[in-house]
C-alpha cells in the first residue's frame, strides 16, 4: 500500500509541477506555427531546413602588395552582396581574430555541397588563393533566410560603401 501511495504521490507532484511550469511567465512558449510562412521559407516540422556552411580559410596565395589586396577585399564583399542579393547567401562575416586560420563563415541557402562550390567559385578572393572553403552541411532553423531582409532594415552604411 505504501509503494502504490508513493507512486501515486510521486505521479501527483509531477503532474503538479508540469502544470505549474507550463502556465509560468516564460516558461511556456505557445506555438503561433504558420504553415504557408513555414512552406515559404522551406521548413520542415521543427521549423528547420538543411544549409550548407563555409568556413573561409586563409588561402595559399598571401598577397604582398597593398592595393591588389585592397582591390580583391573590395571584389570579394561585393561578391558578398551580391550573392545575398540572389538570396543564396543567408549570412556572411569575418571572424574578429587575425592570427587563426579560419578567417570568416558563410551561410549557404542551397542543399548540396555541390551548388555551394560554385557558389564558392565566383568569388575573386577564392579564385586568386587568397582564401579557401571548407564546406558542410548544417541544420539550422528555417527563418535564418529572413535574416537578410532585417539587416537591410537595420545597416545605416553597405559593406561595399568604403
Amino acid at each position: 500500500m505504501f509503494i502504490k501511495f508513493t507512486i501515486f504521490f510521486v505521479f501527483l507532484i509531477s503532474f503538479s509541477s508540469s502544470q505549474i511550469f507550463s502556465q509560468s511567465d516564460g516558461m511556456q512558449t505557445e506555438s503561433v506555427y504558420d504553415s504557408v510562412y513555414a512552406k515559404k521559407l522551406g521548413a520542415d516540422d521543427y521549423g528547420m531546413k538543411t544549409y550548407i556552411m563555409a568556413f573561409l580559410r586563409s588561402g595559399k596565395v598571401s598577397s604582398k602588395d597593398k592595393e591588389e589586396s585592397q582591390r580583391l577585399q573590395m571584389e570579394h564583399l561585393n561578391n558578398i552582396v551580391r550573392l545575398a542579393e540572389e538570396g543564396v547567401l543567408v549570412l556572411a562575416g569575418p571572424f574578429m581574430s587575425s592570427d587563426q586560420d579560419i578567417r570568416g563563415i558563410y551561410i549557404f541557402d542551397v542543399t548540396t555541397i555541390e551548388e555551394a562550390k560554385k557558389l564558392t567559385e565566383t568569388d575573386p578572393a577564392i579564385q586568386a588563393g587568397v582564401l579557401e572553403m571548407e564546406l558542410i552541411p548544417w541544420y539550422g532553423s528555417a527563418a535564418l533566410v529572413e535574416l537578410n531582409n532585417i539587416h537591410k532594415k537595420i545597416q545605416k552604411i553597405s559593406i561595399t560603401d568604403q
